[in-house]
């Protein structure tokens, strides 16, 4: 009995595989980025003074409340391309054109040796107060994590190209995890801003 478990098991993997939709695997690991990463974000702009929330190291620089709000708008634009992705017919060439970019994705976002432009609608403004970034990246993370946990579609079919050609062609699965591995890019961002030396003591 427990053979022919596994033997389903394994057919169902290999058709969602087959056909784009997410294996169980996928799923798991997706969400544990959305968690994991939000768990990040939270814990490390938790009990910060107003000082804290808006010290720039630079003047060119971010603040942690300016880094938290980067990453809410990022994760509404990154949203849009899943579905925007999800809105295209079916890639025939899906498996060849995002092939081993699920894994240069978790390299190269996580880094922070190379630094990137932020697109202009993605630029914090920084006057929103803190309770209204909080809950606005709160309401977007539950979004996502809904769609990670509940979806049932062939996301690995559907493609949109990235407007940096580093990345050229991504599926919807590897827009969605984007959505974390952006966040924990940025949470390394804001462990920088509070190693700063004149980062205020309270």
């Amino acid at each position: 009995m427990r053979l022919i478990l596994l033997l389903v098991a394994a057919v169902l993997t290999l058709s969602a595989a087959d056909d784009g939709r997410l294996t169980p695997e996928d799923r798991a690991k997706a969400v544990k980025y959305l968690l994991d990463s939000q768990q990040e974000t939270l814990e490390a702009a938790a009990g910060l003074s107003d000082a804290q929330w808006s010290f720039k190291p630079a003047p060119d620089k971010w603040s942690v409340g300016e880094t938290v709000e980067h990453i809410w708008l990022a994760e509404g634009l990154l949203f849009d391309a899943v579905e925007k992705a999800l809105a295209a017919k079916p890639n025939p060439e899906w498996e060849a054109k995002t092939k081993g970019k699920t894994e240069f994705l978790e390299r190269a976002l996580t880094s922070r040796a190379r630094r990137a432009q932020a697109p202009e609608e993605i630029v914090p403004e920084g006057k929103l107060g803190r309770a209204e970034v909080i809950r606005r990246y709160q309401e977007a993370r539950a979004r996502t994590l809904k769609f990670a946990e509940q979806t049932d579609l062939p996301l690995k079919a559907h493609t949109l190209d990235h407007p940096f050609p580093v990345f050229n062609t991504l599926n919807a699965y590897q827009w969605l995890i984007y959505i974390p591995l952006h966040n924990l890019r940025h949470n390394q961002q804001i462990a920088e801003i509070k190693a700063s030396p004149n980062f205020p003591k309270q």
